[in-house]
């Protein structure tokens, strides 16, 4: 059996957002009743990643959740006949870890023209001990061609509620095949992208972790999430040839894999799947697999993959 980090262990599953704006750079929100707003909606853990300025703060201190230390970074590469541009949250450990940014550390925008170009801002942002999230891919103007190349991103952005709300984009995992396809190992996050109140909370991980940075910070490092628009994922393994997920009721749960077309378990009518098994092809050999479960308002949750070569 090969089961998908997230369900491995004993630790207690934390909801948690990694991507959001207030009124530090360009959110609509106060600092303090964004993470008030996301107190309130049940999650243990936020980022609070505006542009360009570092944060390890809880601007809301009665407020009993685990602030992530974080920004976003961006960098623009082509303005002449359109957009296109590289986004980039970085969240890190406390300063006692060895974060190497400072509180409310301004930092200029990237100048960078391509990809290769870009990684020497990833490097910097990797060697100031902080783990980094590829953004927004549609948003940005970016197929995969033009950041398959960056090495060291543990994650992309496979829901972004800002980008999903206002533009309908970003909103079901856009390259991630692409990227896994290739044979790298990076995971899909939900997040929020929140600059707009309305934005906030509608998108989230669920990561198995002790509550403080550290645990948080190694949980996503080591893949053990989901991530989520409403649905919950209970259990995603291979056994035998077969994929099993186990989640909350949903009208459809789905398999992908790069090479394959993608496989749809869909519920008989008048019931709910909590439970699906589906048979991997031996005459085709998957190399990696993952699903994605949809419920009836058509939410979806994504699970991370499990790789089988």
């Amino acid at each position: 059996m090969k089961r998908q980090q997230a369900f491995i262990g004993t630790e207690t599953m934390l909801k948690g957002g990694l991507h959001c704006h207030t009124t530090r750079s360009d959110g609509s929100g106060d600092p303090a009743d964004v993470i008030r707003l996301h107190h309130a909606n049940g999650y243990d853990f936020l980022a609070i990643t505006d542009h360009r300025y570092y944060n390890y703060e809880n601007f809301a201190p009665e407020v009993p959740i685990t602030i992530i230390p974080g920004m976003e970074f961006d960098n623009t590469f082509e303005r002449d006949h359109g957009f296109r541009c590289f986004h980039t949250v970085c969240l890190g450990p406390s300063k006692e870890d060895g974060n190497g940014y400072d509180q409310d550390q301004k930092l200029e925008s990237g100048k960078a023209l391509n990809q290769e170009e870009y990684q020497a801002y990833l490097d910097e942002i990797h060697a100031k001990g902080n783990l980094t999230v590829y953004c927004h891919p549609e948003w940005s103007s970016t197929p995969a061609r033009y950041f398959d190349k960056l090495e060291g991103n543990f994650a992309m952005e496979v829901w972004n509620s800002g980008c999903a709300l206002n533009h309908d984009s970003d909103y079901d995992a856009p390259y991630w095949d692409e990227l896994l396809g290739q044979g790298k190992v990076i995971y899909g996050v939900a997040t929020d992208d929140g600059h707009a109140m309305k934005d906030h909370c509608n998108g989230w991980v669920m990561v198995r972790a002790e509550n403080n940075v550290s645990s948080i910070l190694n949980s996503l490092k080591e893949g053990k999430f989901y991530a989520s628009c409403g649905p919950e994922i209970y259990d995603f393994y291979v056994e035998d040839d077969k994929a099993v997920v186990e989640c909350s009721p949903a009208c459809k749960v789905r398999f992908h894999s790069d090479m394959h077309p993608v496989s749809v378990v869909f519920a008989e009518a008048g019931k709910d799947l909590t439970r699906v098994e589906f048979t991997l092809s031996v005459k085709r050999p998957y190399r990696y697999v993952r699903a994605v479960v949809v419920d009836a308002d058509g939410k979806l949750a994504w699970t991370n993959p499990i790789f089988l070569d």
